[in-house]
């Protein structure tokens, strides 16, 4: 999780912008390249060159010949002074946006403007707000190459290429012996941790994908970004072992500080996946020194730690990289009988999640389950339903402990006794209020109808995973009683839509004609609906024919409707409503192909 120790504005400049408001002060702190006041800035001209760069290469070029052309010319204007425009944040920009189009000689050329004869350069540009940006894209263009410099060498007419690969290889190298001879500045400043970060995927050969400037008002993307393997040069391997024992030497800072403790999550993701062997051996050692501090008697040290909000990002990703035995030993020796206490802290909750998962496939799972189940009404009144619902994900290929889960929940929520009363649990579950807090003081064979509400995110998330467990009847018989309301309620919600869609596409044919049959009347709005027609269109992939013709059937009468509707108008193309009605023959026809060539192929699969 090293999302949320991320700059929440990296680029915070608008391209081609005007306000340039204290643009050429010297920024406080380190890598800000020179004494307080004295950093040079481009001139007046240069920045409006650099802009209008910029302009001209969001529109694209029409010819590889005109780009190509382009490129050399700009770069013909960074050259001589690369620090100097990498560090404006226009000239940045420019350059962020230009490497990617360059050749491999055009990029050796600024990485070594930037980094000097030896490198040792290349903390200036790393550690400023703009330039770490410019030194992350060169190195991103790394990959571009790296597989070729091999195959290059055997051609006579590639020759100069492959040697322009092999001085961008160098370069890397460069940067990496800097950052390793002063790892400490380096990964305690804000941009140089990016670079730092940058540098050792690109060492481990395997890289994130670059962050989007396209949409600036997309939402950030919360979850992990997936990694993209390349093949990365012979000599990477031992210039990325040196920089994690480097790390490994300054495990107090990584421990200590926020900002330097991502570059050692970076240094955890990478080598788990390409180097296992270096991975066991950090993972041992981050372990050792953490419980080798000293603490309160009786108390492990581990367990501060993962109180503490920037240690406890570091043992998460040790917890998720972890191979069995150290999950073992740090199960056994420091957090049995400690997980509830530890599930309910705002901040320890979120390692116990990772340790939940990383444990579900080995024995030690049980232990583990035991002790989170006595404390789920606990952790579900401290509104901890990351821990609760990572639970029941890591139960799905566990059948044994699936009875005993779903037990738990319906005591947890006051809907286990009598059994009239399971027959309420799935608005209770989407809700996560309790019977008592949804339906009020009444009876148990009372009246306890009300409309479906205040369906939330993480009650959908439970739910959906509930409906992967082998036996979904209490959940399903709770489904059929809620009335077309609320059933149209539930298909047209965010989070609820999720949660119909899991239960319909899940159930049997037979069950699902049920519930299908209660949605009757309710297929026009759900098909204009932008998430209710998402839930129809997944029904659809895994309806029978008899089911199709039925909603057909409903839905084709309301052709104008259906039509002029930003969403039902693909449900309408989709379902070939218009065959339906004019040639329904050969519309059965179709669907009962579809049909049969769906079951084949999830007869195969099976």
């Amino acid at each position: 999780m090293t999302e949320g120790t991320e700059e929440k504005n990296p680029r915070p400049w608008k391209v081609g912008g005007n306000k340039r408001k204290g643009h050429g002060k010297e920024e406080r702190g380190r890598g800000s390249g020179g004494e307080a006041g004295t950093k040079k800035r481009l001139d007046a001209m240069s920045v409006g060159y650099f802009r209008r760069v910029s302009e001209r290469l969001e529109e694209g070029f029409a010819e590889e010949e005109e780009k190509v052309l382009f490129v050399e010319n700009v770069l013909s204007e960074v050259r001589g002074r690369a620090l100097l425009v990498a560090t404006d944040i226009t000239g940045s920009v420019t350059l962020q946006r230009l490497l990617p189009l360059a050749g491999p000689s055009q990029v050796v050329e600024v990485l070594s403007e930037l980094g000097g004869a030896s490198g040792q350069e290349f903390k200036a540009a790393s550690c400023d707000r703009c330039g770490g940006h410019v030194v992350e894209t060169a190195l991103r263009q790394v990959p571009r190459w790296a597989g070729q410099t091999l195959e290059a060498s055997k051609e006579s007419a590639e020759e100069t290429e492959a040697e322009d690969c092999g001085i961008l290889e160098a370069q890397a190298l460069a940067l990496s012996r800097a950052v390793t001879e002063d790892v400490t500045e380096f990964i305690t400043h804000t941009h140089g941790s990016h670079v730092t970060r940058t540098l050792t995927h690109l060492l481990g050969g395997c890289l994130e994908p670059e962050r989007s400037r396209t949409h600036p008002g997309g939402k950030m993307q919360k979850t992990s970004p997936q990694l993209v393997d390349f093949e990365a040069p012979l000599s990477f391997g031992p210039a990325l072992k040196k920089l994690a024992l480097s790390l490994m030497d300054h495990i107090h800072t990584c421990v200590t500080n926020a900002v330097a403790s991502t570059v050692l999550q970076a240094m955890l993701a990478v080598c788990h996946r390409k180097r296992p062997k270096l991975c066991r051996k950090l993972t041992k050692g981050i372990v050792g020194y953490l419980t080798s501090l000293s603490a309160a008697p009786g108390v492990s040290p581990l367990l501060v730690f993962l109180k503490d909000q920037a240690c406890s990002r570091l043992i998460e990703k040790v917890l998720q990289v972890s191979h069995k035995a150290l999950l073992r030993d740090v199960y056994k020796n420091h957090l049995k009988g400690q997980l509830v206490n530890l599930a309910v802290h705002p901040i320890a909750n979120f390692p116990v999640q990772r340790l939940t998962a990383a444990s579900s496939g080995y024995k030690m799972f049980h232990s583990v389950f035991e002790e989170l189940v006595e404390g789920l009404e606990a952790i579900l009144a401290a509104g901890h339903m990351g821990v609760i619902v990572q639970l029941t994900d890591s139960c799905v290929d566990r059948e044994e402990m699936q009875g005993r889960l779903l037990q738990c929940l319906l005591e947890a929520f006051h809907c286990a006794a009598p059994p009239s009363l399971q027959t309420f649990c799935l608005p209770l579950f989407l809700s996560l209020h309790t019977h008592e807090a949804y339906y009020g003081e009444q009876p148990a064979e009372g009246d306890t109808q009300r409309p479906l509400s205040n369906i939330c995110y993480n009650g959908s998330r439970l739910v959906q995973s509930l409906a992967k467990f082998k036996d979904r009847s209490v959940l399903l018989n709770s489904l059929r009683l809620l009335p077309p309301s609320d059933l149209l309620t539930l298909g047209t919600d965010q989070s609820g839509s999720h949660v119909l869609q899991a239960l319909l596409v899940s159930s049997s044919d037979k069950g699902r004609s049920k519930i299908l049959r209660r949605l009757e009347g309710q297929y026009v709005q759900l098909a204009c609906s932008r998430y209710g027609s998402r839930v129809l269109e997944a029904v659809w992939n895994s309806a029978t024919v008899s089911q199709k013709q039925g909603i057909a059937q409903e839905l084709a009468p309301s052709e104008s409707v259906l039509r002029s509707d930003q969403f039902a108008r693909h449900v309408w193309a989709k379902f070939g409503l218009t065959h339906f009605g004019k040639r329904r023959g050969q519309w059965l026809e179709i669907q009962t192909g579809q049909s049969k060539k769906r079951k084949m192929f999830s007869d195969i699969l099976e």
